[in-house]
């Protein structure tokens, strides 16, 4: 990932994910990489692979609808709880 960053001119090598420590399975904590949506949906997009498409593909056409939505709140789903 950085070396790809790199060759497509990004100055931020370093990924935004931190540390923490979670419970594994056999109880021990150890220091595991965490991070928030916005970091998750960037490192999403940067996945060259061709089974990556349908994720980004969902993404995109999600993205769209929240545009949309905003331009035009009628068209937001009612949901009800």
């Amino acid at each position: 990932m950085k070396k790809r960053l790199l060759d497509e001119g990004s100055n931020e090598t370093v990924t935004k994910c931190n540390g923490l420590k979670m419970v594994a399975p056999d109880g021990k904590m150890p220091l595991t990489d965490v991070a928030d949506t916005e970091v998750m949906l960037r490192l999403v997009q940067s996945i060259p692979s061709p089974n990556a498409e349908p994720l980004k593909l969902w993404l995109a056409r999600v993205g769209y609808e929240r545009l949309e939505e905003t331009a035009d709140p009628s068209l937001q789903s009612q949901v009800k709880i």
